[in-house]
């Protein structure tokens, strides 16, 4: 770093602009793969948040503490336990998954899950029983009923699902761990900066720093706008 913080930080601008840097490709796996894992995850988290939100039975609180307990997970911890259970010893060894982008997919869903899953369950807890008991009295199957909560807590759900884009796309524990960082593979932002830094490739590293900053910025201001 002798020449300085300032022509680091033109080149790592001009390598963001040039198509041949190879930046654009792992950006766009990044985004696919944590895309991915965030639908996934919600698909599992929004429907169960909202259930486990609305109605009250025994062990309701523990659950809950699960999953707030859950959201704070080392990433690292997670990695490992996917990688116990993709590697060849492992139940799911024989799909052959480990260091794939499908691998990076599971352990980011598991990572996103329980994040969505509490914040749900935070928005419906607080909607008014009164708008419930309304559906319901007009007749509105469970899955109505559902949907009209959805559509009143839609900010809130919108408010986890950035929480759990922002854990997972700017993650490194378990990327690392079950994905290996292949280069034109496995390679994500998070994982190619760690690598680029070690290599002293700090341009390289900077302006994926960047882009991945820019990234978060203009999800949640497309958040705020649908809000």
């Amino acid at each position: 770093m002798e020449e300085g913080i300032g022509p680091i930080f033109l080149e790592a601008l001009r390598l963001i602009f040039d198509p041949n840097s190879g930046i654009h490709h792992i950006v766009l796996r990044s985004l696919i793969i944590s895309g991915t894992a965030l639908i996934l995850s919600s698909i599992v988290a929004i429907p169960l948040g909202c259930l486990v939100g609305l109605h009250h039975f025994r062990g309701k609180k523990l659950l809950v503490t699960l999953f707030n307990t859950c959201m704070g997970f080392p990433t690292v911890t997670v990695g490992l336990v996917a990688y116990l259970l993709l590697s060849r010893s492992g139940p799911a060894g024989a799909l052959g998954l480990l260091f794939t982008p499908v691998a990076m997919v599971i352990a980011q869903t598991i990572l996103a899950t329980p994040i969505v899953c509490a914040l749900s369950v935070s928005a419906v807890s607080g909607v008014d029983r009164s708008l419930i008991e309304a559906a319901v009295t007009m007749g509105a199957s469970r899955f109505q009923t559902m949907w009209v909560v959805l559509q009143e807590t839609r900010a809130a759900i919108l408010t986890a699902l950035m929480a759990g884009f922002a854990r997972i796309i700017t993650e490194v524990g378990a990327a690392m761990i079950v994905g290996g960082n292949i280069k034109g593979s496995t390679q994500v932002m998070s994982t190619a900066i760690i690598s680029e830094v070690r290599k002293g490739n700090f341009e390289f590293a900077l302006s994926l720093g960047i882009v991945l900053f820019l990234t978060a910025f203009l999800v949640n201001g497309l958040v705020y706008r649908l809000k």
